[in-house]
């Protein structure tokens, strides 16, 4: 039998194939991770409802439920104390006859959104506030956009409603505002309007600049309430093949003025992150983890498939790979406890 040391001799210009040595311990372990998950890359998606009492799981998305205004502030006050900085934020209107045409409820002063605003800026004065920025809550269409009698998006119209409303949260106090639409040119014109506003210097553009259709978004759609109820979303949100066009998207959204991008869904676009953190390398990245992909994680660790922390760190090293900076997931709570343990 050969000794390690007469091989390494007799091999010596192979001797860099000894890599075990840099990863057998936990520690080294984590010094081969060029990059560390922290607490601060989370941003915890939240959806707030117009019933100010309401508090109800969705049973598609585990451990996550819609809240209203007066049961918000005492589920996030123990995660704030564990280190939540930064949360997005979904209005879910439910109220009957609140949803038209042209999503007028969106920036209603009253509503779930700017209200869970102004209770987060008097409760918690140094959390991160974002706001998704779209229509489809809040349109009796479930569209993102307002429709031309044919039932295609009237860009036009759209994109100034979208800034209206995103300039009005920016207004509530919302730190940054995040157009998830997709359609063209909501940034240039959300941009203009907190320019005009004088928001724009204290308000953080993030545009969801490659954002794709496809069969991902279900849990998020029975939280928000949001299905269309004709047709679908792919003639403004990316085919899923399409790697030139999320180039395109992410480009023109830079050239329009963001102050950084979101790819979505994240898990099975990794390409395309890597892409973006080259092509906008001077800008924020972050992904963002949807419903679907949180739900298929949760099933396969319910059958014993993968065990749910493993895989959650998996998944999310996987961003950080591929270039990442931020991190909109739903196991944020899971990982303001499993960073703390983890560190001790």
């Amino acid at each position: 039998m050969v000794h390690t040391a007469e091989y390494l001799k007799a091999h010596e210009t192979d001797i860099g194939s000894i890599l075990a040595g840099g990863y057998n311990h936990p520690l080294s372990r984590e010094w081969q991770h060029e990059r560390q998950l922290t607490k601060n890359m989370f941003i915890f998606p939240l959806f707030i409802t117009d019933d100010a009492d309401e508090e109800t799981p969705i049973p598609s998305l585990p451990n996550i439920s819609r809240f209203g205004v007066n049961k918000l502030i005492p589920y996030l006050k123990p995660l704030v104390e564990k280190g939540l900085r930064a949360v997005i934020l979904f209005g879910v209107p439910l109220k009957e006859g609140v949803k038209d045409p042209e999503g007028t409820a969106a920036d209603d002063p009253e509503g779930p959104v700017i209200s869970a605003i102004k209770a987060l800026r008097a409760n918690f004065p140094d959390l991160y506030i974002m706001c998704d920025v779209c229509l489809c809550e809040y349109t009796s269409h479930g569209h993102c956009g307002i429709l031309y009698e044919d039932g295609t998006i009237n860009r036009e119209l759209s994109v100034r409603r979208i800034a209206a409303v995103a300039v009005n949260y920016a207004r509530a106090g919302a730190n940054s505002v995040a157009p998830s639409d997709m359609i063209d040119g909501r940034i240039l014109e959300i941009k203009r309007g907190l320019v005009d506003a004088g928001l724009a210097h204290k308000t953080f553009l993030m545009s969801y600049a490659a954002k794709f259709s496809g069969n991902l978004y279900g849990p998020f759609r029975d939280a928000a309430c949001s299905a269309p109820s004709h047709g679908d979303r792919k003639c403004y949100q990316l085919p899923s093949g399409g790697k030139g066009l999320a180039h395109r998207a992410l480009l023109r959204d830079v050239s329009e003025g963001t102050d950084g991008i979101i790819v979505k869904p994240s898990t099975f676009y990794l390409d395309v992150v890597a892409d973006a953190s080259r092509l906008c390398q001077d800008y924020p990245l972050c992904v963002y983890q949807v419903s679907g992909e949180y739900a298929m994680l949760h099933a396969a660790a319910s059958k014993n498939v993968v065990d749910l922390k493993s895989i959650a760190y998996e998944s999310h090293y996987g961003f950080l790979r591929a270039g990442a900076r931020l991190i909109i997931s739903y196991f944020t709570p899971e990982f303001l406890d499993w960073l703390s343990e983890d560190a001790n």
